[in-house]
C-alpha cells in the first residue's frame, strides 16, 4: 500500500470529535488527525499482511496517527524475533508521547515467547537519559514482566530509575501499582523499603487504591503508608 494511500485513509476515518478528545489527553501534541484505535489497529493489520516492510521502509511520521499505525504494524507484522527487535530499536526514537509508547508496547506480544531475548533488550533503555526511553523500557516492565522469575528484578529496577520527568515517574507508579495487585506481599515489602522519591512512591500508593482488585482494607492500609 502506497505512503500516499494510506495517509488518505487515515484522513479518512478522521472523526473531528475524537480529535478534540485525543488532543486533551496528549497535551502539546499539535499533529492528531483523529482516529480512533480500533480503526487505526484493523488498518495496520491489513497492512501487515501484506508487503509490510516496504511499508516500514518508508512510512510517514508527519502525523500522530502515522507514527501509531507505524508502531501497530511492527506489532502485528510476521518477523523473526531478531527482525522485531531491530524494528523496535528503530521506532523509539519516534515516541514522544504517552499514548504512542504505551500502544506500541500493547503490541509487542512476541515479548511473551522472547521474555529473557526482550529482557536483555530492554536493559539499555531503561538506563537512558530519554524520557520516552524509559518510559518505553517501564510499560514494557509492567505489560510482560510482572510474573514469578521476574518479579523481585522488575521492583529493583523500578526503584533504580531516577529520570525526573512526569511520565516517567507516572509509569513507575503504575508499574509498581500492577506489582502490588499480583503480588501483594512481595510488593509491600518492597513499600516498606525502597528508594522511590516521595512523589513516585505516594503516586504509587494512589494507584494501588484506584485498583478494584484491591479490597477497602487494604486501602486504609496502603493510604496510610503515604509520606508527608
Amino acid at each position: 500500500m502506497e505512503k500516499d494511500i494510506i495517509r488518505e485513509r487515515i484522513f479518512g476515518l478522521a472523526d473531528e470529535k475524537y480529535r478534540k478528545f485525543q488532543s486533551s489527553l496528549c497535551p502539546g501534541t499539535e499533529n492528531i488527525v483523529g482516529v480512533r484505535v480500533p480503526k487505526l489497529r484493523r488498518l495496520a493489520k491489513e497492512i501487515a499482511k501484506g508487503d509490510w516492510r516496504r511499508y516500514l521502509d518508508s512510512a510517514e511520521s508527519e502525523y500522530f496517527e502515522e507514527v501509531l499505525l507505524e508502531g501497530m504494524v511492527i506489532g502485528y507484522a510476521d518477523a523473526e524475533p531478531e527482525e522485531k527487535l531491530c524494528l523496535i530499536e528503530g521506532f523509539v526514537p519516534k515516541i514522544d508521547n504517552w499514548a504512542v509508547c504505551d500502544s506500541f508496547c500493547t503490541g509487542l506480544k512476541f515479548t511473551k515467547d522472547n521474555r529473557q531475548k526482550v529482557w536483555e533488550e530492554l536493559q539499555p533503555y531503561l538506563s537512558s537519559k530519554e524520557e520516552f526511553y524509559i518510559r518505553f523500557g517501564v510499560v514494557m516492565l509492567l505489560s510482560y514482566y510482572v510474573e514469578d522469575g521476574y518479579i523481585d528484578r522488575v521492583l529493583e529496577l523500578l526503584q533504580g530509575i531516577t529520570h525526573e520527568g512526569y511520565y516517567v515517574k507516572m509509569a513507575v507508579a503504575w508499574a509498581v501499582s500492577i506489582c502490588y495487585v499480583r503480588f501483594p506481599e512481595r510488593t509491600s515489602d518492597f513499600l516498606k523499603d525502597n528508594t522511590l522519591d516521595d512523589w513516585t512512591f505516594n503516586k504509587s500508593l494512589q494507584k494501588i487504591t484506584e485498583s478494584l482488585r484491591v479490597d477497602r482494607e487494604t486501602k486504609v492500609l496502603v493510604r496510610s503508608m503515604k509520606r508527608r
